[in-house]
């Protein structure tokens, strides 16, 4: 039996989740906020990797080096990340020495300094890696169907910026996108393991405290949902492989449909057993690799299947591709399948929630996501209540007119026509 998160309010409005969890003496705490990818412009692709990078290298009290020997000193961890929608700070200690770590992250969400050379190094690394991606022809071929499926929306930039972008990028930049969203009012704090709620409140409480709401309303800009025409795109590059991805633009997390479509990524491309794995590499020997992919977004998200496969494969591969999603509209699961993917489903997520890291991130994420804690349970019961009607029905709604991307040799000219 999971315990039961308690979410609170505090009065500068940070939202607390805490999740008591006695089975071992690790505390695990996320920290989230609502300061992703998707508030970067066109001229500051890259920035949130940026700061997320540098965050960690300075604080109006430490420096880089202190930082860590703080960190290490407590036999700890801390990280940075950043996603499409979310910045998220990590850490993980004792339950002795949780106090001071989390005394250390308030300090650092709340007075990071951007020290001039941790940015122009970080910045370097940042650069040689999106240099890097450049012989990634998954990469490439996903890049180029985001940017045509998206258009201006950001989900459409690349995930680590440009070499132009990240090249004009400053410590100033850095310092405003701080200043406007790294606000008391735009976080969540999710804490698991062995602490008491009113212990965790206090010592929250004691670190976040005198934290204050801006006199400025937390705001966000407005996108237009992309609408974009169906388009099969190319690009030549390596002889070696090709990657072919087939995309479609649906919905976003708060849509009644999301976990009909959750389910139906996991049917297609979840493992050896999936659909796609047992008819195209299987049974047809066409994939390297194949799978589907459907991430959790606040904007309307892409629903993909992918293979790699032998250039002189990628014609087929794509009419793989295309015949098996199709056939989810035309034929419904029968029981069986359907029973086989719900239970693969659940199981997996099941074991997503077995340590106190997973539990503060899984709650965390549901409550930054507009969700609330009640989702964990949620999610379960509306997978276990679909039927086949109901996915035929979500399929056949959105999943059609794909776009398709192909990087590999230079297409024949029947394909380019």
């Amino acid at each position: 039996m999971l315990p039961e998160p308690i979410r609170l309010i505090l009065p500068n409005q940070i939202t607390l989740v805490v999740t008591p969890q006695s089975t071992a003496d690790i505390v695990s705490a996320r920290f989230l906020l609502k300061a992703g990818r998707l508030l970067e412009t066109p001229g500051q692709m890259g920035l949130v990797n940026l700061l997320s990078a540098v965050l960690t290298k300075g604080t109006t009290h430490r420096s880089s080096l202190q930082i860590a020997e703080a960190v290490e000193y407590c036999g700890g961890s801390l990280s940075t990340e950043c996603g499409a929608d979310f910045f998220i700070l990590s850490l993980k200690s004792i339950s002795a020495d949780f106090a001071h770590l989390l005394h250390l992250a308030a300090e650092l969400l709340k007075e990071p300094s951007f020290p001039e050379t941790e940015v122009e190094l970080e910045r370097n690394i940042l650069l040689h890696g999106i240099r890097s991606k450049q012989e990634y022809p998954f990469t490439l071929a996903f890049d180029q169907l985001t940017a045509h499926l998206y258009g201006d929306h950001p989900y459409g930039f690349p995930s680590s910026g440009t070499i132009e972008s990240v090249s004009a990028l400053r410590r100033s930049d850095l310092e405003e996108f701080h200043r406007t969203y790294f606000r008391p009012d735009n976080l969540v704090i999710s804490i698991a393991g062995r602490i008491e709620v009113e212990d965790c409140l206090k010592l929250v409480e004691e670190a976040f405290g005198d934290w204050d709401v801006p006199g400025v309303p937390l705001t966000f800009p407005e996108f237009v949902t992309p609408k974009p025409e169906p388009q099969h795109l190319y690009l030549d590059k390596g002889r070696n492989q090709a990657i072919v991805i087939v995309g479609y633009l649906t919905i976003a997390i708060e849509d009644p449909a999301y976990v009909a479509l959750k389910l139906l990524s996991s049917y297609l491309g979840n493992g050896m057993s999936s659909r796609l794995f047992t008819e195209l590499r299987e049974k047809q020997g066409l994939a390297y690799e194949v799978s589907a992919v459907f991430p959790t977004r606040l904007h309307p998200a892409l629903f993909a299947t992918y293979l790699g496969t032998a250039p002189q494969n990628k014609t087929i591969a794509l009419e793989g591709l295309q015949r098996e999603v199709d056939r989810l509209g035309e034929v419904p699961l029968t029981e069986a399948e359907l029973h086989t993917a719900k239970s693969k489903l659940l199981g997996q997520y099941a074991l997503g929630k077995q340590t106190n890291g997973q539990l503060a991130q899984l709650f965390g994420w549901y409550e930054i996501l507009g969700l609330g804690v009640e989702f964990d349970q949620q999610f379960s019961d509306q997978i276990k209540a679909l039927t086949p009607t109901d996915l035929q029905a979500v399929a056949m709604q959105y999943l059609h007119s794909p776009s398709s991307s192909i990087v590999g040799p230079a297409p024949e000219p029947s394909m380019a026509e």
